[in-house]
């Protein structure tokens, strides 16, 4: 691991083999960090979550744990209890709460959010300035659009005590076009299209494409579309 200017590793992080380090990383206690992992400049690894009285993210937070290959690049913050997959991209100043997973081969954009206890799954592609609300859920190779927004709470703040917030679900391969609202517990179905500046406030069905404000179903995805064609 060759020396890097600026660099504060806790004695208890474990750090595999073939580790490279930027300039002013900080790594605090407990981090993992696999194999051939790229850690660009000014990143800071395992901070811990500073959290308002009766917050719902409150909860048990485990080590922060970065899979082999994976690059976490200039800027960006992953909380302790994260989980980043082997190979995934966490973009420049991009952020990555408590309890959440970003599974392998994915990618998080510049300046994008990933709230705590978000699951993220494999080969999803979040662009830039993406934000996933708590509790979402986006299955294997999902697209998520720059500037896409999630929300997961319907009284914005007024919601009686106890009761749970609800993300968005994503469901495999769905596409969400840059600048989409989706409301709180909404699914989009597999393989659907949601087209740039919608507002999703209710579920869209498998491979259905919808557009507008609300959104509403215009026609379906056709075959040669389907990811399977892609790959």
């Amino acid at each position: 691991m060759p020396a890097a200017p600026g660099l504060v590793l806790s004695p208890s992080a474990r750090v595999g083999a073939d580790v490279t380090f930027g300039a002013h990383v900080v790594v605090h206690g407990d981090v993992e960090i696999g194999d051939g992992v790229t850690i660009e400049d000014g990143v800071v690894l395992g901070k811990r979550p500073r959290l308002a009285p009766g917050s719902a993210a409150a909860g048990d937070v485990p080590p922060l744990a970065i899979g082999a290959g994976a690059k976490v690049c200039c800027g960006a913050i992953v909380f302790a209890g994260a989980q980043v997959g082997a190979g995934a991209i966490v973009g420049d100043q991009a952020f990555v709460r408590e309890r959440a997973t970003v599974g392998e081969r994915s990618v998080v954009g510049r300046g994008s959010t990933v709230d705590n206890d978000v699951v993220v799954g494999a080969r999803v592609k979040l662009q830039t300035n993406v934000y996933l609300t708590a509790f979402s859920v986006v299955e294997d190779d999902v697209f998520v659009g720059p500037c896409a927004t999630t929300t997961n709470d319907d009284a914005m703040g007024r919601l009686a005590a106890g009761t749970p917030l609800r993300g968005a679900t994503l469901r495999r391969a769905c596409r969400i076009g840059g600048g989409v609202v989706l409301t709180p517990g909404v699914e989009v179905g597999e393989e659907a299209f949601v087209a740039a500046g919608a507002v999703v406030t209710r579920d869209v069905p498998a491979r259905a494409v919808v557009m507008g404000v609300p959104a509403r179903v215009v026609r379906e995805v056709p075959d040669a579309d389907l990811i399977e064609r892609w790959r």
